[in-house]
């Protein structure tokens, strides 16, 4: 069976909200969740990016069960890999080991902001190589003096470790990140329904592993309204993750995404509140090899209606699955 999640979309709400809806969405009886780490939206329109692991502080405190995620941060330019590893061992211990680090090459839509400049896809795949190095060594206890390709560190211990470690997840879209991922992640993470992806993980060592996609929604008694809002708010996804990764800030995608129409959103994000249309959207990932699903639902205003009908038809359904 395909376990369901929930997102966390800081991108588009605050974060009293987020925490409030996460608990929502452990009582509605999701079976995991994750966080978007984010300095910006992607559209203005969606208006909000509050710090992801503040936000994951106060879920940990805040629900009992389900499990937390990043989904995903860039431990590479924005944030120092030790300092990811850090957080990451403080999360585990807020949450009593709930808490997986999911990692990712990172976007320049959220990485630009400390003016260091955006690398090459190669050479991100290289920082994020050994920046799960540095986090792997960090999680072993003891001093950690590294100088490499990338980064150094000087003298690093984390004092507060928690017993069992935060899994380490890393996301992939290609054959280079795939291998990556199935030598040193303990799971995978994907954002498309794409089977070649999870067999290039099986083949580089992930057979076994967990693999964890990530789906948008747009649920509403409205269908016309649904698809209003998918398209003002998430007409960015369209782009495809060459263009995504190397935008800037809103006004790009704003400006990237302005041909894309109502129909193309519709045509590619259930909307409206037909069950089996957003059961027919889940199969591909379930029929590729994914163990689990993270639903997104957009509008950061939506989320309890979302909430409570998934829990009353649409988990119900996909239980089936």
């Amino acid at each position: 069976m395909v376990q369901i999640g929930y997102t966390m979309m800081t991108e588009q709400a605050g974060p009293r909200a987020l925490v409030d809806d996460v608990v929502a969405a452990e009582r509605a009886g999701f079976d995991f969740s994750v966080t978007s780490d984010h300095y910006f939206p992607w559209l203005t329109s969606q208006g909000h990016a509050p710090y992801a692991w503040s936000v994951l502080g106060a879920a940990a405190q805040a629900t009992s069960r389900i499990p937390l995620m990043t989904y995903v941060t860039c431990p590479t330019v924005r944030y120092h890999p030790a300092v990811v590893a850090q957080k990451a061992a403080t999360m585990q211990l807020l949450s009593e080991g709930r808490f997986r680090l999911g990692l990712g090459s990172g976007e320049n839509l959220n990485e630009h902001v400390t003016g260091e400049g955006w690398p090459s896809p190669q050479v991100r795949l290289g920082m994020l190589e050994e920046a799960v190095g540095i986090i792997r060594a960090l999680f072993e206890g003891g001093n950690v003096n590294h100088r490499g390709t990338y980064f150094d560190v000087s003298d690093a211990r984390l004092w507060d470790l928690p017993d069992e470690l935060p899994p380490i997840g890393v996301a992939v879209s290609g054959e280079r990140s795939c291998e990556l991922a199935g030598r040193l992640a303990d799971l995978v993470i994907a954002t498309e329904p794409k089977k070649k992806l999870i067999e290039s993980f099986d083949r580089h060592g992930g057979r076994g592993k967990p693999r964890v996609g990530q789906l948008p929604v747009c649920f509403d008694t409205d269908r016309d309204a649904a698809v209003s809002r998918a398209h003002d708010q998430f007409r960015w996804a369209m782009g495809g993750w060459p263009v995504n990764s190397e935008l800037r800030g809103p006004s790009g995608f704003e400006g990237a995404t302005s041909f894309v129409t109502r129909e193309d959103v519709a045509d590619a994000i259930p909307c409206g509140d037909d069950v089996s249309a957003f059961v027919e959207a889940v199969r591909p990932y379930a029929e590729a090899g994914f163990t689990e699903v993270a639903l997104v639902q957009i509008g950061g205003e939506q989320q309890r209606p979302f909430i409570d009908w998934a829990e009353k038809k649409l988990l119900p359904a996909l239980r089936e699955l």
